[in-house]
C-alpha cells in the first residue's frame, strides 16, 4: 500500500485519536497540516467539499471519518487488532457513542467562558470571532456539539464515574481486557479536555481513568515526516484511485454509474458529489474529477452519511 498521509492540525482531538493510533501502530506516516478553517483549498481539491478533520490520504484514495480511518489503518496494520473478535461490537458501539454523545458533551462543558480562553487564547480577536463563525457555519441549523452545560457536566461526570469503576476493578481496557478502537475514541476526549487547565480539574476525581490515559499516549505518534500539501496534491495526481470491489448492492437502490451526493447527517453538512462506484452497508466510495488532484475515490462510512441522487 501507498505511504499514509493524514491531513490534519496540532489542535484537532480527532487528529490526535488517528496520531496515536500510528503511535500504537508503531507505523511510519506523513502529516499534511491544514487550516483549522475554512478557506481549505487543498483539502476540498481532494475531498470535493468534505471539511472535516482529519482525512486519510492513501495515493489517489481518500477516507472521510475517523471510523473509517480506523478500519483503513487496522488493515494495513493488523497487531495490536483495533477490532478484536471476543468484544468487536461493543467496541464499535463504545467508540461511536464516545464520538458523538461524549463529544458533544466535552465541546460544551470545553467553551463555556473559563474553557474557551484556555482553547483559544493564543489566537487574536480577529482569529477568534473567524473560528465562532466557521464553527457556527459548521453546525447550521443544527443543535449538533451543543447541549445544556449541567447536562454536559452530568454526563462527563457520569461517563468518568463508570469507567473509573471498570478500570479500578481490573479490567485494562474501555471495551474489556483487549485494546480496541474505543479506546481511542475515549483517549481523544480526555485529550481535549486535558488541553483546557482550568477546567481540567473535572478530570482529578478520576485517578484510574488518568493512568489508563497516561499508558495510551506513552505510545506516542509513531514515525511522522511533515509534507506540504502540493506534495500531497502531487501524490494524488500521479497515482491511480484503486479499483472498488464488491461494486453497488443491488438493494441499495443504486447502481455503479449512478451521480450522486453523500452528506453527514450531523453537522459539517457540506455535501460531496461524484460518480457512485461502492456501496454497501459499510462504505459509500465516489470517483471524482479535480483538476489539480486529478482523479480521486473518496470514501465515507455508511454510518452517518446520506447518499442522494444529484440534483
Amino acid at each position: 500500500m501507498a505511504d499514509l498521509i493524514l491531513h490534519q492540525y496540532a489542535t484537532s482531538p480527532f487528529s490526535e485519536k488517528i496520531r496515536l493510533l500510528m503511535g500504537v501502530k508503531g507505523l511510519a506516516w506523513q502529516a499534511v497540516e491544514i487550516p483549522p478553517i475554512l478557506p481549505k483549498p487543498d483539502v476540498v481539491a481532494l475531498t470535493g467539499g468534505y471539511r472535516r478533520t482529519p482525512i486519510l490520504q492513501v495515493g489517489a484514495d481518500i477516507y472521510c471519518d475517523t471510523a473509517l480511518i480506523c478500519e483503513v489503518i487496522d488493515s494495513v496494520a493488523p497487531a495490536p487488532a483495533l477490532y478484536p473478535a471476543a468484544q468487536a461490537a461493543s467496541a464499535r458501539v463504545a467508540a461511536s457513542w464516545f464520538d458523538t454523545a461524549l463529544f458533544t458533551a466535552a465541546v460544551t462543558y470545553l467553551f463555556q467562558p473559563a474553557g474557551a480562553q484556555s482553547m483559544l487564547g493564543h489566537l487574536t480577536p480577529a482569529q477568534i470571532q473567524a473560528f465562532a463563525a466557521d464553527r457556527k457555519a459548521m453546525r447550521g441549523d443544527t443543535n449538533a456539539l451543543r447541549m445544556p452545560l449541567p447536562e454536559a457536566i452530568a454526563l462527563l461526570h457520569e461517563t468518568f464515574g463508570r469507567l473509573e469503576q471498570q478500570f479500578t476493578a481490573g479490567v485494562a481496557h474501555v471495551a474489556g481486557p483487549e485494546l480496541s478502537v474505543a479506546d481511542f475514541s475515549l483517549y481523544h476526549n480526555v485529550w481535549f479536555i486535558r488541553r483546557a487547565s482550568e477546567l481540567a480539574r473535572l478530570l482529578d476525581a478520576y485517578p484510574a481513568v488518568q493512568a489508563w490515559y497516561d499508558r495510551m499516549q506513552a505510545c506516542g505518534h509513531g514515525t511522522v515526516r511533515v509534507i506540504g500539501s502540493e506534495a500531497a496534491l502531487d501524490v494524488a495526481q500521479r497515482t491511480d484511485p484503486l479499483v472498488q470491489t464488491g461494486g453497488v448492492a443491488a438493494d441499495s437502490g443504486f447502481e455503479a454509474g449512478d451521480a450522486v451526493t453523500v452528506t453527514p447527517t450531523d453537522y459539517a453538512r457540506d455535501p460531496v458529489a461524484g460518480v457512485l462506484v461502492a456501496l454497501d452497508a459499510h462504505r459509500a466510495v465516489l470517483r471524482r474529477q479535480d483538476p489539480r488532484a486529478g482523479a480521486v475515490n473518496v470514501h465515507f462510512p455508511r454510518q452517518g452519511y446520506q447518499v442522494l441522487r444529484a440534483g
